[in-house]
């Protein structure tokens, strides 16, 4: 099973620096970084910011340690990292994922 893992940072430089991070460690094949703007609750006020999203591609099964590694390095207090099933898709990219990520 394969899963886009979904990160916010709080600007590119960051955002690259979890993308380079979790690749050198091959647990990701592949990261995509855009730029959103995110309007959130946060102790007691609704907050305005721009952000960055990190998607990242891997397998199911290193969810886990790419959520760790992100807590070791990300600047907020409570990072934003939640995964989304991929249920199809073309056989030869999921491949490519199966042989990039250890």
């Amino acid at each position: 099973m394969f899963v886009f893992i979904y990160i916010t940072s709080k600007d590119f430089d960051e955002a690259k620096k979890i993308a380079r991070h979790l690749l050198e460690k091959r647990l990701i094949a592949c990261a995509n970084i855009f730029p959103i703007k995110s309007m959130f609750w946060w102790n007691g006020k609704i907050e305005e910011y721009n952000e960055f999203v990190v998607i990242c591609k891997t397998k199911a099964e290193k969810f886990k340690d790419v959520r760790e590694e992100i807590k070791k390095i990300h600047s907020y207090e409570v990072p934003c990292v939640c995964s989304f099933v991929i249920e199809e898709g073309l056989r030869e990219f999921l491949n490519w994922i199966e042989e990039t990520v250890r």
